[in-house]
């Protein structure tokens, strides 16, 4: 069985040289939305998330919605453990796959080989286990030798292809996608639509921030709204 529970979740971002740097700036840089406050000694912290609760299980498939900066990239981060909370208690269960933002957990002075290695082994793959995937991966991502090449000498779509390929390439039991089926050329990005509708056929627990309602309806059976940190559960029948 799969689970993912927030109880009373809050995690909070320093702001720090805001005297010397736009505030704006600085939020837009991190793009963690949320509130701003202030704690003791005068410093600024952004609250991305505050007291949060939800419990996921088996069968779940939920549509993170929200205004650009409401949290919902964090909101994903912090369910996949990259994020560690300010206070509350987390738990999950089953293996997880993302498929999140261009760059994340790569190494750019790295070959595109390397990191699918790298890349697999944070997924909690073993060497020998991301080793084995290699082929697959290779041939999806249609990069040929590339990907004998550094990582910053791709371009964006080379780089997603990569970073999806690795992600969709085993089936978790928790699927994690902030908003990314429009990868590649027309080909590709019904290549790509495949493998996440075989993966979230087969996922125990999905989760999908989007700003799209159609998808939002057809793959999703609960809707998470998340404003400036808060989170809401709406029922599906009145959303958009």
């Amino acid at each position: 069985m799969a689970e993912i529970t927030f109880e009373n979740i809050t995690l909070k971002y320093p702001i720090f040289n805001s005297r010397n740097m736009s505030l704006r700036n600085q939020l837009v840089r991190i793009a963690t939305g949320g509130t701003i406050e202030s704690e003791a000694g005068h410093m600024t912290v952004v609250t991305a998330l505050k007291d949060v609760s939800f419990t996921l299980r088996d069968g779940d498939a939920v549509g993170l919605v929200g205004h650009n900066g409401a949290g919902k990239s964090t909101m994903l981060r912090t369910m996949a453990g990259i994020y560690p909370p300010h206070s509350g208690r987390i738990r999950s269960q089953g293996r997880i796959a993302t498929v999140l933002e261009i760059g994340s957990g790569l190494e750019p002075e790295l070959s595109g080989y390397d990191n699918i290695i790298n890349l697999g082994m944070m997924m909690g793959l073993s060497l020998k286990e991301a080793r084995a995937l290699t082929p697959d991966i290779e041939e999806f991502t249609e990069l040929g030798d590339f990907l004998q090449l550094p990582i910053r000498t791709y371009s964006s779509g080379m780089t997603m292809r990569l970073m999806f390929a690795v992600a969709t390439a085993i089936t978790p039991e928790i699927l994690l996608i902030d908003e990314m089926f429009s990868t590649g050329d027309a080909g590709f990005q019904e290549k790509s639509l495949e493998r996440i509708r075989r993966l979230i056929s087969s996922a125990k627990i999905f989760v999908f921030a989007s700003h799209n309602p159609e998808l939002i309806k057809l793959y999703c059976n609960r809707i998470f709204h998340l404003e400036h940190g808060k989170l809401t559960e709406i029922p599906i029948s009145t959303y958009p």
